[in-house]
């Protein structure tokens, strides 16, 4: 029995009473506030999504455009293969999250179990490919090529299979008409990414997880148009996943199909033409390494004259893209990324820099006409330049005494450039340049479009350099601490090097003003930039922005977007200097430094223009260099460590202007065998129902074959080839004797 009074009770009791109201009350409030918020507040919101939990959304993937060539043959479209696909979500809930299932599925498509099993991961910083890096919450394709024997098996043993498709769809294929791979210009697919669905998803092309995206070439170039929209149908379920209806759904649109100024037949043949000659050229001995010619990549770029666009464009190494449709192995993506296989998915005629070598003289030419030197005064064609205790010389010393800049051009003789250079250095201060200079052959560079992306319709594309002031100044400041610390005043030559920029790399020394006049030092340069300066040449001085995209035809045909030709520039030189220029390279044709390789061309009724390049790289062979011109075409070609300019690169430009005008040994014009004696200016034919008429190639088309040509009578070439090109004091240059003078060569360079 308590001792506490009743009295005592009672005051405590209600104490509790009140907290206990107090707590319930703010329960209820804050019930209340919460309700107000989910019902009132964010209603709607919820309300949507609510409903949306009860919608089940099916992906109609969207039939992707093809790229067509410029007569409409497919060089890219699509078939129905039989895909096996695996859902990561089902097989992650499983005890082993999967690999028991994967293993199986293994040994129904006669594959590894690891091959399986990898393509399923997902790709992040640190797994190497092959692995998924499209969105962990759509079917992954395990391969392409399963036979209708082991889709029936996976079909009617479902229970051992969970989470495996294999069902009949569109996939990506990659023609290569006649032979004609296109790789690089092409590109290749893969899955769209969780980055890119993010970033793309305000835009007015939104991906869709199951979407695949370009991811090189043209393929990425024009992903929007060829892409499509994919179609999406809404099953409405109930909490079981029953279907209790159809909702709102969206039609798949196909994707618009691109037609290229690209001609299959011409593809082909310089792709066989490029290979060739890199063949040929491994069979070459270099008497300056003492070892056969390396050829380890090349690159061919065919551009119509008039317009700039791209008739064909081939680089080697290449590779298959058909590697990715399906998914990538690790043994092909280990070829295609791997230095020991020269990195073949580079595009080396928009990607691959070297210095130009002798073709540069064009720009140099124009530079000292600028500067105020006449194109047809005389200028020492000397067998050697001295600059302080520096010698820098023609090829095996020829000496052609006083010549024009027109026959400079043609016998490419490096000391009239030099020369000119020099005397431009000092006027410009030399080491101590004015406030001003004029920099007449760094300005023309630019003048030219070297120096930066030509802006050609394809991704990744390189700028290569103009060695100016600016750059000298910026690539010294990046460059001093590490020639300061490996630099070594009597060290080997590369240590000489890196003590003398260490103390002055940022200025412009003589040496860097004449090697650069040639075409050498520091300067890069692309093969499509070459490919434009010497159409913009052939068509009077306009420079157009390079382009492969003809037009985009929508895929009921009823929408057809042409692509215009765009001009970049104009070239500096009036129609005085341009008709000089023109003649010059002309006479590189017929008697200069590529004469040999265009004996029997029929020149009166189609005349050829070139210039011949061999330029120099420090501790490698020597880099190969042809560009030329008709009224129709440039054609540039280029072959790293494949030797000369006409001896590796001449043979294949010359086969290539035979297949498009039908040029045969003899000199003649075979009309009907001539693949394209004029750019192709019409689109192919629509038919009504969207789909566009293309000729059919022969599996794999007969390269082009040019007979040997028959000896020369010609008291200017030998008949074991003609011309040379100097050395230029190991630099590049070159030349044949004078007009009159038999030409003498050596099993050395010809270029």
């Amino acid at each position: 029995m308590s001792n506490i009074p009743e009295t005592g009770r009672t005051p405590r009791v209600r104490i509790r009473l009140v907290i206990l109201q107090i707590l319930v009350m703010s329960l209820l409030l804050t019930l209340g506030g919460r309700l107000w918020y989910l019902q009132i507040r964010n209603g709607d919101e919820y309300k949507a999504e609510a409903t949306g939990n009860h919608v089940q959304q099916v992906v109609d993937p969207a039939v992707r455009g093809a790229i067509l060539d410029a007569r409409g043959v497919p060089l890219a479209d699509n078939q129905t293969r039989l895909v096996v696909s695996a859902s990561r979500t089902d097989l992650m809930k499983t005890k082993d999250d999967g690999r028991t299932i994967l293993t199986k599925l293994a040994g129904v498509l006669g594959m590894e179990p690891k091959d399986v099993m990898d393509k399923v991961r997902l790709c992040d910083a640190k797994t190497p490919q092959p692995c998924w890096n499209g969105s962990p919450y759509q079917p992954i394709p395990i391969t392409d090529e399963a036979s209708p024997k082991q889709a029936l098996q996976i079909r009617e043993r479902s229970e051992d299979f969970p989470g495996i498709t294999a069902e009949p769809t569109a996939v990506r294929r990659y023609t290569a008409p006649g032979g004609a791979q296109t790789s690089q210009v092409l590109g290749y697919l893969s899955p769209v990414t969780d980055e890119e669905i993010k970033s793309a998803e305000k835009t007015d092309s939104p991906y869709l997880r199951s979407d695949m995206v370009g991811r090189n070439g043209l393929e990425r170039q024009y992903d929007k148009q060829l892409r499509g929209k994919a179609g999406v149908t809404r099953y409405e379920v109930d909490n079981l996943g029953r279907v209790i209806g159809k909702a709102e759904s969206d039609r798949a649109e196909p994707g618009a199909n691109v037609v290229t100024s690209i001609d299959a037949r011409v593809q082909a043949v310089a792709e066989y033409e490029l290979n060739e000659a890199m063949k040929a050229a491994r069979k070459e001995y270099d008497k300056n390494t003492s070892r056969n010619y390396k050829a380890d990549s090349g690159a061919v770029a065919v551009l119509e004259a008039k317009t700039g666009r791209v008739v064909a464009m081939a680089s080697l190494p290449d590779y298959d893209p058909n590697a990715w449709v399906g998914g990538i192995s690790a043994k092909d993506y280990t070829k295609l990324t791997s230095k020991k296989s020269n990195y073949p998915l580079l595009n080396r005629a928009i990607q691959g820099q070297a210095a130009p070598g002798s073709i540069f003289k064009v720009v140099s030419t124009t530079a000292s006409v600028a500067a105020g030197y006449p194109f047809n005064g005389r200028y020492d064609c000397s067998s050697s330049y001295s600059i302080g205790n520096q010698v820098f010389q023609n090829f095996e010393s020829e000496n052609y005494g006083p010549i024009s800049l027109g026959r400079a051009l043609e016998v490419s003789c490096d000391t009239v450039f030099y020369g000119i250079a020099h005397n431009e250095w000092k006027k410009d201060g030399g080491t101590k340049p004015k406030k001003n200079p004029h920099d007449y052959f760094y300005k023309t560079a630019h003048q030219f479009g070297l120096g930066k992306e030509t802006g050609i319709d394809l991704p990744n594309e390189v700028s290569g350099r103009v060695p100016d002031r600016k750059w000298k100044q910026d690539y010294w400041k990046a460059n001093k601490a590490a020639w300061c610390k490996s630099g070594k005043k009597d060290g080997d030559y590369a240590e000489k090097i890196a003590y003398e920029n260490c103390l002055e790399g940022n200025q412009m020394r003589a040496g860097d003003s004449v090697n650069y006049s040639i075409g050498q030092g520091d300067t890069l340069v692309t093969p499509i930039q070459m490919a434009s300066i010497y159409a913009a040449i052939s068509n009077g001085g306009t420079l157009h922005e390079p382009s492969i995209g003809k037009a985009v035809v929508s895929a009921d045909g009823k929408h057809v977007e042409q692509i215009k030709p765009k001009v970049n520039a104009k070239l500096p030189i009036d129609a005085k200097l341009h008709k000089e220029i023109d003649g010059a390279l002309a006479g590189v044709a017929t008697q200069g430094t590529a004469a040999w390789r265009f004996q029997g061309w029929p020149q009166k009724d189609i005349p050829m223009h070139a210039k011949t390049g061999t330029a120099e790289v420090y501790g490698k062979q020597t880099t190969s260099w042809f560009a030329t011109y008709t009224k129709d075409y440039a054609i540039v070609m280029t072959i790293s460590q494949g030797g000369t300019g006409s001896g590796a690169s001449g043979p294949a430009v010359r086969k290539i202007y035979d297949a498009l005008y039908g040029v045969d040994s003899s000199g003649r014009i075979n009309k009907k065998k001539a693949l394209l004696p004029e750019p192709e200016k019409a689109l192919p034919k629509i038919e009504k129902d969207g789909s566009i008429d293309s000729p059919t190639l022969k599996k794999k088309f007969a390269p082009y074959k040019l007979e040997a040509p028959p000896p020369s009578t010609s008291p200017l070439l030998p008949q074991d080839g003609g011309g040379v090109e100097n050395g230029g004091g190991g630099q590049d240059g070159g030349g044949v004797a004078n007009a009159g003078t038999p030409v003498t060569t050596t099993a050395g360079r010809r270029d």
